[in-house]
């Protein structure tokens, strides 16, 4: 298997996680009514799974091999869009926490900061996705040699072996913190 088919599984389903936003726009316009339920899970899924899970396996392991060869101009470029990106996409999930927690508090303004943010992550993924699977992840593997992409795998698997104790202790932590405080 190559390195860039776990990546590209995981753009399959972040692929519905937005189709899936998309719809909760259009019912939002509907009813008028915030599913704050389906927002933290919305969030949650964005931040561990398409944030630090996949987006981590590329920025600290992908991009970070592909940083030390001589890239041709277009995929230094593409990667550094990437990267930014990335970068777009986090602010927007802030944002996004931000209204919904406002929203609860009963911030009239915040219903639409949040069909905002979602309108922002509906628009942002999929040419994202488009481009890291069109135009990066096949052409990148011609810069790294069999051995470079099997050991790239090898450490996609223990980063996201890790990922599952991180996320809890950094959960235990934050609690800890708020009881403390």
């Amino acid at each position: 298997m190559k390195p860039i088919g776990p990546l590209m599984r995981e753009h399959r389903l972040i692929e519905r996680m937005i189709s899936l936003l998309n719809t909760e726009i259009g019912q939002i316009h509907t009813s008028g009514k915030v599913n704050t339920g389906f927002l933290m899970v919305a969030i949650d899924f964005i931040r561990t799974y398409a944030d630090r899970t996949h987006h981590g396996k590329e920025e600290d392991i992908l991009f970070r091999d592909l940083a030390r060869k001589s890239l041709s101009p277009e995929h230094a470029r593409i990667m550094h869009e990437l990267l930014e990106e990335h970068i777009a996409a986090r602010k927007i999930v802030a944002r996004l926490i931000d209204a919904r927690e406002n929203f609860v508090k009963g911030a009239s303004k915040s219903h639409q900061d949040i069909v905002d943010c979602l309108k922002e992550l509906v628009a942002l993924y999929p040419p994202h996705i488009e481009k890291e699977d069109r135009q990066f992840f096949y052409p990148c593997l011609e810069y790294l040699s069999k051995q470079e992409q099997d050991s790239m795998l090898q450490e996609f698997w223990e980063f996201d072996k890790k990922l599952i104790h991180e996320k809890y202790q950094r959960a235990v932590e934050d609690l800890e913190r708020r009881n403390t405080s």
